[in-house]
């Protein structure tokens, strides 16, 4: 197995904020099959303010790249995609429509 975290900000509107949230209470089913089917064994979102943080635990054998192919040609993950932009916002130092940056670990208890 491997961990990734991704970061990423929301607008900082509380009423979108709480949509954001309410969305994620009924994650499409489509949107978690496809998830699964890329290898993804867990996903956990954190949300502090406007800042998420995205925890995924994957097969050794995951992708982002494979990953992010397959959703390119899946139409229900482009729609979800393009209904939480509406409540997203890029890391200031992202590029041109990236969205969830992955973060890069400085420390591990286990590992020191």
């Amino acid at each position: 197995m491997k961990r990734f975290c991704l970061a990423l900000d929301l607008k900082d509107d509380p009423e979108l904020i709480a949509e954001y949230k309410k969305q994620h209470e009924n994650v499409w089913p489509e949107i978690r099959a496809s998830i699964v089917a890329a290898g993804i064994r867990d996903m956990e979102i954190y949300q502090v303010a406007d800042r998420l943080l995205m925890v995924l635990e994957t097969e050794d054998e995951f992708s982002f790249t494979d990953k992010d192919a397959a959703d390119r040609g899946n139409e229900k993950v482009q729609e979800w995609e393009r209904l939480m932009w509406r409540y997203q916002k890029a890391l200031p130092h992202a590029r041109d429509g990236e969205k969830w940056m992955l973060m890069e670990r400085i420390f591990s208890l286990s590992n020191n």
